[in-house]
């Protein structure tokens, strides 16, 4: 048995232009793997070709070409067993407004074949923090809590893989922070997490590995860790005794004044020390208060793998 949850070969999806207009090629050649067991973030910026692939795993949309294989199984030779492998939670919010939460739960489970005694609507619904509302009508739930019952939805055929399609956009910090908490369950369960987000501090928290997509096409893939260590920037943060009036100046060394009164020099370490660092704040006649650095994150690898291209 394959240790990979999804495995993508070549995949490529072309749309056909609409009134003379061009085709539009979405997906250009994917070649990925997701690790069983992992949580794994799939980010890139708008119209990077992200829905179009997860689309894709839904066996909502039809690849021009490639292979895609899901928990072992070829979606062309077995899209049923391909198909149950895997369950999405979308960003839309399509529930029907006249079913109530068990409802949704019970038709659900019953598309996909779930026979009645295997159902788990309460279990479900309780994990989601609906229990209390399980017979009241979907379009009387709050955005919050529809968005928690797509995530029950997503659930109710025990796939091995979960697929999240931006799970906290617009939501509150309590209800993220109830989501993050349900994600790092199923995960600690045997279950494979495959996140979208535009928050990157969201899978920089999260995700075991990465890939960032940009014009349709896998521009890294690598462990979160790893990215981050790719860019070697550097910014030291000076809390002066006194206000300054004259920044800090020297080779390799960015300098700028925050609306605190602190004072922020960005530098690479391959090319300048934080001794070099110092030293300029001592030439500049700054008496140091207080001082720290901080590493690069998320937002500066993506931004730094995405703008090149």
């Amino acid at each position: 048995m394959t240790q990979d949850a999804i495995r993508l070969t070549g995949l490529c999806k072309t749309y056909r232009g609409k009134r003379g207009q061009p085709e539009k090629q979405a997906l250009k050649g994917i070649d990925l793997t997701v690790p069983r067991g992992s949580v794994f973030g799939l980010l890139g910026p708008n119209g990077a070709g992200k829905s179009t692939l997860i689309n894709i795993l839904a066996g909502l949309v039809l690849k021009t070409a490639g292979k895609v294989t899901i928990w072992g199984f070829d979606q062309d030779t077995n899209p049923r067993q391909s198909r149950a492998s895997i369950g999405v939670m979308p960003q839309e919010l399509n529930l029907d407004p006249f079913f109530s939460p068990r409802g949704a739960l019970e038709v659900q489970a019953g598309l996909y074949g779930v026979p009645k005694a295997e159902r788990r609507s309460d279990e479900i619904l309780r994990m989601i923090g609906l229990e209390d509302k399980a017979e009241a009508y979907a379009r009387t739930l709050s955005g919050g809590m529809r968005r928690r019952l797509l995530l029950g939805k997503a659930l109710v055929h025990h796939p091995n893989i979960l697929v999240l399609d931006e799970p906290t956009a617009g939501v509150d910090i309590e209800l993220r922070q109830m989501l993050w908490a349900n994600i790092r369950k199923l995960n600690e369960q045997g279950m494979t997490i495959i996140l979208t987000t535009h928050y990157l501090e969201e899978a920089e928290e999260m995700c075991d590995e990465i890939a960032i997509i940009n014009e349709g096409e896998v521009v890294v893939r690598d462990s979160t860790k790893n990215l981050l260590g790719r860019l070697d920037a550097k910014a030291m943060v000076v809390h002066p005794e006194a206000p300054v009036t004259v920044l800090p100046q020297g080779e390799g060394i960015e300098a700028e004044l925050r609306g605190d009164g602190a004072v922020v020099l960005r530098y690479h370490t391959n090319a300048t020390s934080a001794e070099q660092v110092l030293a300029a704040v001592r030439v500049a006649g700054i008496t140091i208060r207080d001082v720290k650095t901080e590493e690069a994150d998320l937002e500066d690898v993506f931004l730094a793998l995405t703008k090149a291209r």
